[in-house]
C-alpha cells in the first residue's frame, strides 16, 4: 500500500493525512514530498509517533479531520481506516475535496462494514457497546463510491491489498475544471 500511495505523490507536493495513529505511514512517506502534516485525534498516538526515529520529517499534530484541515489547500490527503469513524462522511469529503488543489489526490483505505459477516457485525455492535470498540458507520463500497462522486471527487483508482475485500484501497481526484 505504501507503494501504491507513493505514485501518487510528488517531491513538491504538501500532504495531510488525516487519522495518522502513530504516525508509520507519515514517517516512511513525508521524505519523498516537500512537506507532510500528520493529524490524530489521539494525544497519546501524536506523542508515540513524535517519538518515533524518522518523525522529524512530519509535522504531527493533534486534530480531527475537520481541523486538519484548516492548514490547506494540499496536493494531497490521506486518510488510512479512518473514514468510516467519521461522524458525517459527506461533508467530511465535501471539506476534504475543498481542501484539496485542483488535480489533488484523496488516498484511502476504508472499512466498508456493510460488507463484512453477519457475525462480525454483531460482535463489533457488542464490543461497541462494552466500549471495546468506536462507533462506525456501516456504509458498503458502492455508498462510498457515491459519497466521493457526491462530493465532486473522478475515482481514479479502486483495489484490495490483502485478504480484506471490504477494507478497499482508493484514490479520488480533484477535478482540474
Amino acid at each position: 500500500m505504501l507503494a501504491a500511495t507513493a505514485a501518487h505523490l510528488s517531491p513538491s507536493d504538501r500532504v495531510l493525512e488525516i487519522g495518522c495513529g502513530t504516525g508509520g505511514t507519515a514517517i516512511r512517506l513525508a521524505p519523498g514530498v516537500a512537506r507532510w502534516i500528520a493529524t490524530d485525534f489521539s494525544e497519546e498516538m501524536i506523542r508515540i509517533a513524535r517519538a518515533k526515529p524518522g518523525s522529524d520529517t512530519v509535522t504531527f499534530r493533534v486534530a480531527c479531520a475537520v481541523e486538519a484541515l484548516e492548514d490547506g489547500p494540499f496536493d494531497a490527503i490521506c486518510a488510512f481506516n479512518v473514514l468510516h469513524l467519521v461522524e458525517d462522511l459527506p461533508r467530511t469529503l465535501a471539506l476534504i475535496h475543498a481542501n484539496l488543489r485542483p488535480g489533488g489526490h484523496l488516498v484511502a483505505k476504508v472499512w466498508c462494514f456493510a460488507e463484512v459477516r453477519p457475525a462480525l457485525r454483531v460482535l463489533f455492535r457488542v464490543l461497541r457497546l462494552v466500549g471495546l470498540f468506536p462507533a462506525t458507520s456501516t456504509l458498503g463500497q458502492a455508498q462510498l463510491r457515491a459519497a466521493l462522486l457526491g462530493a465532486g471527487f473522478e475515482i481514479t483508482e479502486q483495489r484490495v491489498f490483502g485478504a480484506h475485500p471490504q477494507n478497499p484501497f482508493i484514490v479520488a481526484r480533484r477535478p482540474t475544471d
